[in-house]
């Protein structure tokens, strides 16, 4: 009997330890992390989009790629219906809390067929239930390569820079 009390004690203080050190919310937002990476990779669109909130954006590694989460499903679809939308693992995260413990910030360095790009992102926790609510893909650019990248995109991007300052300048 001792020992049953004993084992009930310690699973007790390891839960309550967990939830005291935040454990048990830093290690949810870590599996929605890995739960929305697994469903792009199965190409599961119901399980990816049901872990972003209904006002959630993301934001991809095009200049002109700023979703709200409709637009996003509407543009990811055709690929979810393929059988194949993209795969990113995580190779490594951070995850921070507000002082209230409602929302996670993270950052991630991620392996994709793109190579290492990083994620950052705001979840939010709505009844109970962490949801993506901002997403920002982006892709990572050695130093050293810089000076070779930046020619390859300069005439598209110039292009946008130029509309986004007119646009600026209207209003």
């Amino acid at each position: 009997m001792r020992k049953i009390n004993l084992l009930i004690l310690s699973f007790l203080f390891t839960l309550f330890a967990g939830v005291a050190f935040g454990q048990s919310d830093r290690e949810s937002v870590g599996t929605v992390m890995d739960k929305w990476h697994e469903a792009a990779g199965k190409a599961d669109f119901q399980a990816y989009f049901d872990l972003m909130d209904s006002t959630s954006v993301f934001i991809g590694t095009d200049a002109t790629e700023r979703w709200n989460k409709a637009e996003f499903m509407a543009y990811a679809k055709p690929h979810f219906d393929k059988g194949k939308a993209w795969n990113f693992t995580s190779l490594e995260r951070n995850i921070e809390f507000s002082a209230d413990g409602k929302t996670a910030w993270i950052d991630e360095l991620l392996n994709t067929q793109m190579k290492i790009c990083r994620g950052s992102g705001v979840l939010e926790k709505i009844n109970g239930r962490w949801l993506i609510k901002h997403y920002v893909l982006s892709m990572t650019v050695p130093n050293a390569l810089v000076d070779q990248v930046v020619p390859l995109k300069s005439a598209e991007e110039d292009s946008i820079i130029e509309k986004l300052n007119i646009n600026k300048n209207r209003r």
